[in-house]
């Protein structure tokens, strides 16, 4: 793929969950994709993946809780994103994820719900559309989605708020990414691990 071309219909999928404020602010980034890339939004479950890879979430751990809370602040206001927090954080996303997929997955239902969360700081409440959503956390699992937000090009993660350029520069030009440095961190060598 040469530079500045993207070719028609490019799938790419937006891997999410409503608990995240970094999917908030990511939200925006998404209409800066090209017009031919085909954007599917799929809702997903966090915790089931944290769960999955045997992780605990950044409000789990008190000190990243606060530092997260603070940058994503931050952040927003750097962005002139609007952002007031919900009354309690982290919440049961189940009912808001269930309600984007009752409501089509599109874009229209994730920035619905998003604003409504993080613009608005309101509590969400609950519909019933459980097994989409198994189907999306299982789906996104299998691919080795492990956060959110995820921007899914081909078998690609670009994983975060902060990685929505490199995303985007994949797609303008994928052999930046095939040169003998990037292909050789795909086989570098564990020096140590910790034992779990």
């Amino acid at each position: 793929m040469s530079e500045g071309i993207v070719s028609e219909g490019v799938a790419v999928s937006w891997v999410f969950d409503v608990i995240s404020p970094f999917a908030y602010l990511g939200f925006r980034d998404l209409a800066r994709l090209p017009d031919q890339v085909q954007l599917r939004f799929v809702p997903v479950l966090l915790a089931g993946m944290l769960s999955h890879f045997g992780q605990r979430g950044p409000a789990e751990i008190p000190g990243k809780r606060r530092f997260t809370y603070r940058f994503v602040l931050w952040r927003a206001r750097r962005l002139g994103i609007p952002i007031s927090f919900p009354p309690a954080h982290p919440f049961n996303p189940l009912a808001a994820l269930r309600l984007v997929i009752a409501a089509g997955s599109d874009r229209r239902a994730a920035g619905v719900v998003l604003n409504a969360a993080f613009r608005d700081g309101r509590d969400l409440a609950d519909p019933a559309v459980k097994q989409r959503l198994r189907e999306n956390t299982e789906w996104a699992i299998s691919l080795g989605v492990f956060g959110v937000p995820t921007l899914v090009i081909g078998r690609e993660l670009f994983w975060g708020h902060d990685a929505f350029e490199m995303g985007l520069e994949y797609l303008r030009d994928r052999s930046a990414f095939e040169d003998p440095q990037m292909a050789a961190v795909d086989s570098l060598p564990v020096g140590v691990e910790r034992p779990r």
